[in-house]
């Protein structure tokens, strides 16, 4: 199978490599052109492309995973994009989190151009990329879904056909709006402990094996101790995410406060200097909330 994979970053970089080694026809384009080349390097049998639309030409599935709606807009539709070159009937899946609302529209455009479309949103960080044991959620057509599946089984472990087109972002967005409400409730419980005399090696320890035990407790309570802020998930992402779970929830007419709480928090983090470190750095604001360092 020809795949094109758009935007080598932190995830991209290692979903493409699982797909290299399964064997797939690879090509790869970057914004930072030396990314793209080093990606090369490392994979001889891939090929490099100087375009979006040099990417797709001749490609039957074209993967996508940049930072936000406006690139993947752009890398799909605009003058030197996807679109320009692709033949009729490649499909174009969209790993990137962008939102179920931007997903659709892109998705009519393509359509009008006989392009098809899957979105398929990854979770798991850059551990889980690299050893390819992500959890996919896609939201599109049976045949898609099937069409695309062999491809999703290399870079991920658990994947999920969440309904039509748009409603893979929509799980991923409420998942991300759970994960990062989590991670403020350790922060502040972290806070608490400290301020009470706590042994937090014993708090973590119980809470892990309990009922307040979970994925972020076992990932972030560490670094958020020891103000390692090592990036696994871009805080500024992540705050992106949260944006549109509410926006989405707010369309919906559904409240989320916990989540706006949680999205405040994060802004903060970020005008504190904190949003290209890992979100885990949310702990910054709580800290002084609690004027009490961990």
């Amino acid at each position: 199978m020809r795949v094109a994979f758009l935007g080598l970053g932190i995830m991209g970089s290692r979903m493409a490599a699982n797909l290299a080694r399964a064997g797939f026809e690879l090509t790869v384009w970057n914004r930072t052109e030396s990314k793209a080349e080093e990606f090369c390097r490392r994979h001889p049998d891939v090929k490099l492309a100087a375009t979006p639309a040099h990417a797709a030409g001749g490609s039957e599935i074209v993967v996508t995973m940049v930072v936000d709606g406006a690139q993947v807009e752009q890398v799909l539709l605009g003058n030197a994009g996807v679109a320009a070159t692709a033949d009729r009937g490649v499909l174009c899946v969209d790993c990137s989190t962008i939102g179920p609302s931007a997903t659709r529209s892109i998705g009519e455009r393509l359509a009008e151009r006989g392009i098809r479309m899957l979105d398929a949103p990854v979770t798991g960080s850059s551990p889980r990329a690299e050893d390819g044991t992500l959890t996919i959620m896609a939201g599109g057509s049976d045949e898609d879904f099937a069409r695309a599946r062999p491809l999703l089984e290399a870079m991920g472990e658990l994947i999920v056909h969440a309904g039509p087109l748009g409603q893979g972002q929509m799980v991923k967005l409420i998942n991300n709006a759970v994960a990062a409400t989590n991670a403020a409730v350790i922060g502040e419980a972290l806070l608490v402990a400290r301020r009470a005399g706590l042994d937090l090696d014993a708090l973590t320890r119980v809470m892990s094996a309990g009922s307040g035990g979970s994925a972020m407790l076992d990932l972030k309570a560490g670094p958020m101790r020891e103000h390692d802020y090592t990036k696994l998930f871009k805080l500024d992402h992540m705050l992106k995410d949260l944006r549109l779970c509410l926006d989405e929830g707010q369309a919906a007419g559904a409240p989320f406060p916990y989540a706006a709480l949680t999205r405040e928090i994060l802004s903060a983090a970020s005008g504190r200097g904190h949003g290209d470190d890992d979100f885990a750095a949310l702990i910054e604001v709580l800290e002084a909330a609690a004027d009490t360092r961990l």
